[in-house]
């Protein structure tokens, strides 16, 4: 299984073309702002604050780049759907995600995150409509499954799956950073995919 060993934080850029100089394996994450991408990150690399965290929605301003053992890098997009931000702003980041999405030529898997509590919404359906369109292979992680009811947690990926309004049928992998659940669902799904050519 897929080892984060020996994290390191790479660079920051709104500019796809300024990627880091060694070409890797890219695994992205991307969501709505305050979905838990940075806590993910840090769950992952088993590392408290590697990655930003914070409670104002919309901090993930730039792409950030982690190299992960010389292997792969996590790379953390700009959150969407925030409002507390200029509409010159907003369209700054998104032109920045999208220049990214579409060109990067190492992006291996891009993670969309929802939050668990509120399964998908419209924001979350529109952005896996486009990535689709572009033929940007996804998977979903679900995340503060720790919050749920025992009930919700048990359907939880076949609500998201009936909400979906995408001809692929994506994976669906559950997450709690709080209680480290889900990292060697993610851990084996990098490995299945490095290992396809």
């Amino acid at each position: 299984m897929f080892q984060f060993k020996n994290p390191r934080f790479i660079k920051s850029t709104l500019d796809w073309k300024d990627a880091p100089d060694v070409p890797l394996p890219e695994f992205a994450f991307v969501g709505r702002s305050n979905v838990g991408k940075s806590s993910l990150i840090n769950t992952l690399v088993n590392i408290k604050n590697f990655a930003r965290v914070s409670k104002s929605p919309g901090k993930t301003r730039l792409i950030n780049f982690f190299d992960i053992d010389g292997r792969i890098y996590l790379v953390d997009l700009p959150g969407y759907g925030f409002a507390k931000t200029s509409k010159a702003e907003q369209k700054m980041w998104q032109t920045a995600l999208e220049g990214y999405l579409v060109n990067s030529p190492n992006l291996k898997r891009l993670f969309v995150l929802v939050d668990g509590r509120f399964g998908v919404k419209p924001n979350d359906a529109q952005m896996m409509e486009w990535l689709e369109y572009e033929n940007i292979p996804f998977s979903i992680i679900a995340t503060k499954l720790d919050k749920l009811k025992s009930n919700e947690k048990k359907t939880l990926a076949q609500r998201i799956n009936q909400s979906l309004e995408v001809r692929s049928n994506p994976r669906i992998i559950l997450t709690s950073s709080a209680k480290r659940i889900g990292k060697d669902a993610i851990a084996a799904h990098i490995d299945e995919l490095l290992q396809k050519k």
